[in-house]
């Protein structure tokens, strides 16, 4: 059966999935979320604790901000989708022996629309 574990119950989620979709809940919304909030959105049945754990986690980490002059406990992603993607991607490139051979490598599996964003963010003409 589809989505459940070897016992039947509900398949477990690594930690760095389970952050994933905790960002991907509060990115869904410009208010700031309780853990409750973020737990009821998410589904899954996860735990109020599991949830809470999650974002004192990303909290630690710098990921996400909580809201000490509003709501009690309610929680605000640090950074957008965007910039801790790029960030993600500014880290491996420093982390290669070759970074300009990692961008080459990169930059030819793009779209042709991520391309053409490329060379529009470049100041190229395009083809």
């Amino acid at each position: 059966m589809a989505g459940t574990g070897p016992r039947g119950g509900a398949e477990r989620r690594g930690a760095g999935e389970l952050e994933g979709e905790v960002l991907a809940a509060l990115w869904a919304t410009d208010d700031t979320l309780t853990p409750a909030e973020i737990q009821a959105g998410i589904g899954g049945g996860l735990a109020y604790n599991t949830v809470h754990t999650i974002l004192k986690r990303l909290h630690d980490k710098g990921l996400v901000l909580r809201d000490v002059d509003g709501r009690r406990g309610a929680y605000r992603p640090a950074k957008n989708a965007a910039q801790l993607t790029a960030e993600a991607m500014r880290e491996a490139l420093d982390r290669g022996p070759d970074p300009i051979a990692a961008l080459r490598q990169f930059v030819t599996g793009l779209s042709r629309r991520e391309e053409e964003a490329l060379r529009d963010l470049l100041g190229g003409t395009g083809s």
